[in-house]
Order: structure tokens, then C-alpha cells, then sequence
């Protein structure tokens, strides 16, 4: 596969039942890859470990006096090296592409479980260990795949050469043949604590990772109360950790590698020693004698692949068992049916709560506690209401939308239908025009858009910081996370980018708490005129939003306690009264006693 052919068409469906099953499914789905590699590596290696055989042919054309051989032998060099030179550019190339095609099918795959179970992914998953899995973990098993390629050309070219010297040479073929594989394996018992060592270094750099992370996240806050330093001094101690974790796990290497030296060396000298006692009684040539100790010179060259493949495997194992850990996460569902032919229209209803939310009008929904409205919105978008929701039996129904359960849609057709917009959006750097160039019904343009969420000032704003004056502000550039944007410009660029998208159900979590009241009143009548005919539900305590939703739904404990109008709930549901003033609820034993008081219930 060339470069240019990423991203995948089709990354697959990997198999994740464990670490080992996830890198033989990778290695398989690039297999014409590694067989090219294979190739290249045996032209190289195989170039290589025929060199002895013309340095030994120039020793002995010296000795003897032959000048034919002698030019004979300088030409198989010069030959040999050029196969050296193309099968080592070549394999290299072959290598670092399986690595770069690996580690993009894995993003990919990533990239799509990551869209697929959204905000739900990190309540499953920590957000240090989805950080560390995406980067370190994907170079390691990146690494194995480059390497394995070099292994498999060595190990045959190893299995070549030990024949060939048992069968030009018995009396040396027979110790060298018996000796390599002692040496390949001896490192063998050194490998399982080698492994524990990594895997012990590679969790405790994971928990600091996700350490540094809640502790950048929540900097201002830490600042706020005093304690920046009780969160450093707790990365420090974690950071120190790692680096003894590190230190434990580099020794262990180190002794291995000093094994992989000191071995080889035995046996190179205990194969020139006895080569020259057979040299000395004229049983060999000089000549056969050079050729032999090159040989074997040349078999501690794959001596070093061999040591490479068991370092990339056991960093690669325990990272292949946490990504597919993290690729097993499922989006609850009852089973998909593919192949319906359009996404279903009508009342959104959450079985859960008790919500309904009539088609083509917008129902604003009010909840004492802002971490239920969160998760309901999620649950309105087909997320499972709990972090433990597993999507078994007895996990709760599904959010239905026409009649049809959101987890029978197929993934596409359940995000074209329903969109959420969460409290804290989102915005990706880039220009605006780029911000708003999402996938869209077409019927909403972007000045629309922008008009209705009220971004008058943000455009002037970013004209201003324009550089580009034939562009505009829909040229200017939006740094990340959009961290040169107030709080209230930031949320409003949000709104504009979801109504832009116009789906046939829009959920929005307080769209408004970072903007004044004067140009909350605005957004709201924009908000209502845009989506005029399709349904919206907004979770907010905002009078100025409730006011001019067609209907208000009031929720206690999860469950639908009212509904009406904004101006009747206040004047009947004390409860509601208190949510939406802030007030504290004069009458809390009148409410529990009188239901019939409170407004039209669920």
C-alpha cells in the first residue's frame, strides 16, 4: 500500500478478544505488505550473509597466487554490495510503510469508537488511558509491526546459513548450527519479567498522564482554592514513579542485551579456536577458514533482530491488550437495523423519564440538578442513561423517535436525526467558514445561522483580527478550542454550527448560560424562528427561553413532574418556582400534599 492511499477505505472490524488476537488481525490485513518487506529483507540479509563466501575466495586467490579468482571474487563484492544497497533502501521503505498503514488503520478504528460512543467513551475508558493508548501504545505496536518483516528475513536467512555451513563445512557447521539457536533462546527466561517491568512502567506513566491532564484542566480552579502545589507535588511523586518504573525496566533490557553480546562471543571464540586447530592440521583452507569465521561473524547481525522482536513484542503485547480494551466498548443497542430506508419522523420520547417532546415545536425542559440535564441530553441522543448501562436485558428502553427505538437506527441515521449539543461544546481550530462547513440539510445557510445565535459582534471581531481583508471574518483563524473567544462567543459559534446543521431533532444544554440576558432574549426569538416546524428541545432554567418555548416539561428526581406553559408552571408549581427564581420553595409540605395544585402533571 503507497502512502498516498491513506486513510483506509476500510479499517475492518478488528478482532479484540485479546492483545495477541488484535496483532494478528493487524498483521493479517496487511499481509501483501509484510510479504513485500519479507522480500526485500531476504535479498538484503541474504546479500549480506553470502559476503563471507567472496572474501573468503580473495583470501585464498592471495594465497594461492590466482589472479583470476582474485578478480572473480572482487566482482561477487561489488555485486553483492549493490544487492546489499537496494534490498536495504527498499526493505526500509517496505517497513516504515507497514508501520505508518498499522497505525493509521488504528487511529481510524479509534477515530470511529470514539464518534461512535461519544462523551460516553471517557466515563468507560479514563481519559489519561484514551491519551496514552492513541499515542504511546499505537507507536509501540507500530514498532512491532515494522519489525517483524526484518525478524522473519533474518531468522530465514539464520536458518540458510547454519545449513549451508553443516553442509560445506561439518566439523564447525555442526557447532555453529547447534549454537545460534541457544543464543536465540537464552533470552527467553529473561523476557517475562522484562515484560512485567514494561507493563509496570507503562501504567504508572498512564496515571500520571492522566494526572498531568486533570491537573492543566482544572488549573484555574486549583488556583482559585490554593492547591496548585498539592496537585504538582502529587504529579512530581507520580513522575518519579515512572522514572523508577523506567530504571527497573531498563536494567532488565540492558541484561538482556549484554546476554545477547557475551554469548555470541563465546561461541565466535570457541569457533576460531577450533577452526584454527583444523586450519593449523591442514584439514581447512585458510580460505575456508575466513569464509567460516565471517559466516558466523554475519549470524550476530540477526542475533540483534532477534533481541528487537522480543523487545517490540513485549511493549507490543500489553499495548495491543489495552487498544483492543478499548475497542470492545459497545454503543448499547438492541440490534441496528441496517436497511431502513429513511430516518423516522415524529414525537421524541424518552421512556426513562417520561419526556415527550412533540414533533416540529420547541419544548424546553427543566431540571433541579444541571449533571441530570446533562445526562438526559445524552440520553435524548441514544447515549445509555448510566455509566453501567451495558445495553443487556436489563438495561433501560431506548429513546424512540416516531415509534422507532434510536438504537434500531443504524449509527448514521440515528445522528442525522437527532443532534446534541452539549454545555461545553467543542470548536476545533480552523477558520469559521471551515467551523461551519458540517454535514447539513441545506434548507439553513451559514448567515442565517450566525444571525439566530446572535454573532454579530464575534464576525466584527474576527474581521478585525482578519489578515486576510477579501476574506473577512469567515477566513479568520480560530485557534483551538477557540481559546481567542470569550466564553459566550465560543457558545454562540456553537449554536450557529448546529443550527447550520438543521437536524430533524435538536437537543442543546443550556445553549445560553454564558451570554447576558439582553442577548440571551435575542438568541431565543432567533432560536424559535429558525426551527420553526422542527423539533427542538433546549434543557435550561432561563425564564427568558422558557417563555417562548411552545411547551415547558419540569423534571424531579428523572421523572416528568410537570407540564405546561412557562408563565402557568410559575404560578402553580411551587417547585418550579424555586428552580427558575432561585428561590428557596416556601411551601415544600403544600406541594408534596396537593399534586392536583401543581399544573398539569405527566
Amino acid at each position: 500500500m503507497h502512502i498516498r492511499d491513506l486513510p483506509h477505505p476500510d479499517p475492518g472490524v478488528p478482532d479484540v478478544r485479546t492483545g495477541g488476537a488484535f496483532l494478528r488481525w493487524l498483521c493479517a490485513q496487511q499481509l501483501g505488505g509484510q510479504l513485500s518487506a519479507l522480500a526485500w529483507g531476504l535479498l538484503n540479509v541474504g546479500a549480506i550473509a553470502a559476503s563471507p563466501l567472496p572474501v573468503g575466495l580473495a583470501v585464498q586467490a592471495v594465497v594461492d597466487r590466482d589472479g583470476h579468482r582474485l578478480l572473480l571474487a572482487g566482482g561477487l563484492v561489488l555485486a553483492l554490495g549493490l544487492l546489499i544497497a537496494v534490498g536495504g533502501v527498499m526493505l526500509h521503505r517496505a517497513a516504515v510503510t507497514n508501520w505508518i498503514t498499522a497505525v493509521a488503520r488504528m487511529q481510524q478504528l479509534l477515530a470511529r469508537k470514539t464518534t461512535e460512543l461519544g462523551s460516553a467513551m471517557t466515563r468507560r475508558v479514563a481519559a489519561g488511558e484514551i491519551a496514552a493508548v492513541s499515542t504511546g501504545d499505537l507507536e509501540k505496536i507500530g514498532w512491532f509491526v515494522e519489525a517483524l518483516s526484518r525478524f522473519g528475513a533474518a531468522a530465514l536467512t539464520t536458518i540458510g546459513v547454519c545449513v549451508a555451513l553443516a553442509c560445506y563445512q561439518p566439523a564447525l557447521g555442526v557447532l555453529v548450527a547447534l549454537g545460534v539457536p541457544v543464543l536465540a533462546l537464552a533470552v527467553l527466561p529473561l523476557l517475562p519479567p522484562a515484560i512485567r517491568r514494561a507493563d509496570a512502567q507503562r501504567d504508572k506513566a498512564g496515571r500520571a498522564t492522566e494526572l498531568a491532564a486533570d491537573t492543566v484542566a482544572g488549573l484555574r480552579v486549583l488556583r482559585g482554592i490554593g492547591g496548585e502545589e498539592l496537585f504538582l507535588g502529587r504529579y512530581r511523586s507520580a513522575s518519579q514513579e515512572v522514572r523508577r518504573a523506567a530504571v527497573r525496566s531498563a536494567r532488565m533490557w540492558s541484561l538482556i542485551a549484554a546476554v545477547q553480546v557475551l554469548l555470541p562471543g563465546l561461541l565466535l571464540l570457541a569457533v576460531v579456536w577450533y577452526g584454527a586447530r583444523l586450519a593449523l592440521d591442514g584439514t581447512i583452507a585458510v580460505g575456508d577458514l575466513v569464509a567460516l569465521y565471517s559466516a558466523v561473524t554475519f549470524l550476530l547481525f540477526p542475533l540483534r533482530h532477534f533481541e528487537e522482536i522480543a523487545q517490540a513484542y513485549a511493549f507490543a503485547k500489553p499495548s495491543a491488550t489495552r487498544t483492543a480494551r478499548v475497542l470492545a466498548q459497545q454503543r448499547p443497542a438492541g440490534g441496528r437495523a441496517g436497511d431502513l430506508a429513511a430516518t423516522p419522523t415524529g414525537d421524541l420520547y424518552d421512556p426513562v423519564s417520561g419526556l415527550t417532546a412533540p414533533a416540529g415545536r420547541l419544548t424546553a425542559v427543566v431540571c433541579g440538578d444541571p449533571d441530570a440535564a446533562g445526562r438526559l441530553a445524552e440520553h435524548l441522543g441514544g447515549h445509555p442513561p448510566s455509566a453501567d448501562d451495558d445495553g443487556g436485558p436489563g438495561s433501560p428502553p431506548s429513546v424512540v423517535l416516531g415509534g422507532t427505538p434510536l438504537d434500531e437506527l443504524p449509527r448514521e441515521a440515528a445522528r442525522r436525526a437527532v443532534l446534541v449539543q452539549d454545555k461545553d461544546p467543542m470548536l476545533l481550530s480552523g477558520t469559521l467558514g471551515e467551523l461551519l462547513d458540517v454535514p447539513a440539510s441545506g434548507r439553513v445557510g451559514a448567515a442565517e445561522a450566525l444571525a439566530a445565535a446572535q454573532c454579530g459582534d464575534v464576525l466584527t471581531a474576527l474581521a478585525q483580527a482578519s489578515v486576510d481583508d477579501s476574506g473577512g471574518p469567515m477566513r479568520t483563524h480560530i485557534t483551538e478550542r477557540g481559546r481567542s473567544l470569550s466564553g459566550g462567543q465560543r457558545q454562540r459559534l456553537a449554536l450557529a454550527r448546529s443550527l447550520v446543521t438543521d437536524p430533524d431533532v435538536l437537543v442543546l444544554d443550556e445553549p445560553t448560560s454564558a451570554v447576558d440576558a439582553h442577548t440571551e432574549a435575542r438568541i431565543a426569538e432567533g432560536l424559535r424562528d429558525l426551527r420553526s416546524g422542527r423539533t427542538t428541545v433546549v434543557l435550561t432554567s432561563s425564564p427568558l427561553l422558557l417563555d417562548r418555548a411552545d411547551q415547558v416539561v419540569f423534571l424531579q428526581e428523572g421523572k416528568v413532574a410537570a407540564r405546561s406553559t412557562h408563565r402557568e408552571l410559575l404560578l402553580q408549581h411551587s417547585a418550579y418556582r424555586a428552580v427558575v427564581t432561585r428561590a428557596p420553595d416556601p411551601e415544600p409540605a403544600m406541594s408534596a400534599g396537593h399534586p392536583e395544585q401543581e399544573g398539569r402533571t405527566a
